[in-house]
């Protein structure tokens, strides 16, 4: 298994190397472009609309090598200020925020270097495989052309079948040396793209504000539905039994000195209805925050909950202690819509569920041997999920190929306190 993941990840590396080639190639053109467009500024009308379609096509280019980039692990920001909203597509504002944008400029000055740079090390991704290729598959072509038509190696002639014997190992050596190194050059390409396209450090702060923006804004909308939903449910389920409750009473406390055998039945039909509304107040309370949550911890909470699921869900957590408690809170809700989403929807025969601290972040994950093809665009679980992470800084990571498994890795900033004297871990 080792062997097929490293080879496949090598053959990517080489295609990658192929695909950077091509794509870097239409930097020349590009620049060239855009250059264009903004002489054309001065002419009326004509630079307002052509510099901003070329700097949607530059962007969309950029954009591109920020994703091949994290095909390789290297995670590369988008670092675009926001633009104007009410502006047309070729007005003064949008052409004002184009120039005065830095990221502009720095992918305009990525486009050169990065090609360089691109071309060159998809050259040499593509010529380590294709030279060991050359090698192994030697001796059949000279024996087929029956001369010393070219040699193989640094000034190597095959003279005879034995020099050509030599050309195999030396071809799969040479063959496992390129396969081995072009993801290492591939890395290298996103890192010196990542120089010019990455944010800044103004940039980031920026994007940081409008980040918390953003999800301070869903918090607060979120919060309010909550509100609206618990509001719903006392009126029209505790609310209305305890109505219906003090109603019944009163009509015992009229029938005591008339009909003693109706009060008394009456009476029972209270005790019933009194009950019932502190089983639904109960639930409400647990969908606040449940007191499993407060007593166990998060480690407990979420045993109790995937007992409670119709599917066998190994639980395996690690924690040296507790968050707090509205982190605590958010991390039990996210695992249990995740858990839920996967009895629901995946067609899952078993999942797992682990949970860990290390450097000062929660990793959540839960996977499960379903269908796959998971797509937060598709449903409010996920979306929900990674809403409520962004509320304390949060994030959501979602692998859901078609045929699966999926994966859902949720993680959380947080501190933890009240050290157990060992973790637990195990099957639930």
């Amino acid at each position: 298994m080792e062997m097929r993941t490293w080879m496949r990840g090598g053959l990517e590396a080489v295609a990658g190397g192929f695909i950077a080639i091509g794509l870097s190639l239409t930097n020349f053109p590009l620049l060239v472009l855009w250059l264009v467009a903004l002489a054309l500024s001065p002419v009326a009308g004509l630079g307002l609309i052509a510099l901003p379609f070329m700097t949607l096509v530059l962007r969309a280019r950029a954009d591109l090598e920020r994703k091949l980039a994290g095909r390789v692990g290297v995670v590369i920001a988008r670092p675009y200020a926001p633009g104007p909203t009410r502006a047309a597509a070729g007005g003064w504002r949008r052409y004002q925020w184009i120039l005065t944008d830095p990221a502009t400029w720095r992918d305009v000055a990525w486009l050169v270097p990065g090609a360089i740079v691109s071309i060159a090390l998809g050259i040499i991704s593509l010529a380590g495989p294709l030279y060991g290729i050359e090698g192994i598959t030697l001796l059949p072509l000279w024996l087929y052309l029956g001369t010393d038509w070219y040699g193989y190696g640094l000034f190597w002639p095959i003279n005879s079948f034995s020099e050509g014997l030599l050309s195999l190992p030396q071809g799969v050596l040479i063959l496992a040396v390129g396969i081995a190194a072009a993801p290492w050059l591939r890395w290298v390409d996103a890192r010196f793209a990542k120089v010019f396209l990455a944010p800044t450090k103004a940039a980031e702060l920026r994007l940081r504000v409008a980040h918390l923006t953003v999800s301070r804004a869903d918090t607060v909308d979120a919060q309010a539905a909550e509100l609206r939903r618990i509001e719903r449910d006392l009126h029209d389920g505790a609310q209305a039994r305890l109505v219906s409750l003090g109603m019944t009473i009163g009509l015992a406390e009229e029938m005591l000195d008339r009909d003693l055998a109706h009060a008394r039945k009456l009476l029972a039909e209270a005790r019933e209805a009194s009950g019932a509304a502190l089983v639904e107040l109960r639930h409400l309370v647990q969908g606040i925050h449940p007191p499993v949550l407060a007593e166990r911890g998060l480690d407990g909470a979420v045993r109790a909950l995937a007992l409670q699921l119709p599917l066998p869900i190994s639980v395996d957590v690690d924690l040296p202690g507790r968050a707090e408690t509205p982190v605590e809170s958010a991390a039990y809700f996210v695992m249990a819509e995740a858990m839920t989403n996967v009895v629901r929807h995946s067609g899952a025969r078993t999942a797992a569920v682990s949970i860990r601290y290390e450097d000062g972040r929660m990793t959540m994950v839960v996977l499960d041997d379903g269908k796959g093809g998971a797509n937060p665009k598709e449903g409010t679980g996920l979306r929900g999920i990674a809403r409520r992470l962004a509320a304390f800084d949060g994030t959501m990571t979602l692998s859901s190929p078609p045929g699966g498994p999926t994966a859902v890795t949720m993680e959380l900033p947080c501190v933890l306190s009240s050290p157990r004297i060992s973790p637990s871990s195990g099957t639930g």
